[in-house]
């Protein structure tokens, strides 16, 4: 039972059997459409974002299992604060400032994703990704909101 897997970065909900995705699941001998089809109506609320996909191919039976990740954490703050790209000079020009509530939105959805250890520190790497981005939160630095949830500022906002 020899299962090979196939990992793709796809935006949500527009697979097709063009390249990258057909070629790589022609010599595998599934039905593409259906492989196709699969991924994306579990992507389509990722509409707009790269999503990473794991087809995992059962190359005796030709039968597929599917997995979704989750975007980008860069991805999933520009959708957020509806933003078509980062700063090109995030240390000088800001091109969003998020709220507390909008990065621990964003933590919890990639909280499986993440290294950090518990939510405060999954917010803090996501206010990571905002530092280098040029995105401020709560009208700060992404460093100095760093600072803050160190400090303890925003503790009452991290109840679980």
């Amino acid at each position: 039972m020899a299962k090979e897997t196939i990992d793709i970065l796809i935006e949500g909900g527009k697979a097709s059997a063009a390249p990258p995705l057909g070629p790589a699941l022609g010599p595998m001998g599934v039905n593409i459409g259906q492989v196709v089809g699969e991924i994306n109506s579990k992507t389509a609320d990722f509409k707009g974002m790269k999503v990473p996909v794991k087809v995992i191919i059962d190359k005796d039976t030709k039968e597929f299992t599917i997995e979704i990740g989750t975007p980008p954490a860069s991805q999933l703050i520009k959708k957020e604060l509806g933003i078509a790209k980062a700063s090109g000079k995030p240390n000088l020009e800001f091109v969003a400032d998020a709220t507390i509530d909008q990065i621990i939105k964003i933590a919890r959805m990639k909280s499986s994703n993440l290294l950090a250890n518990g939510i405060k520190n999954s917010v803090k790497e996501i206010m990571g990704t905002c530092n280098s981005m040029g995105i401020k939160v709560e009208g700060m630095k992404a460093v100095e909101a760093i600072s803050k949830v160190n400090a303890g500022q925003f503790d009452d906002k991290f109840k679980e």
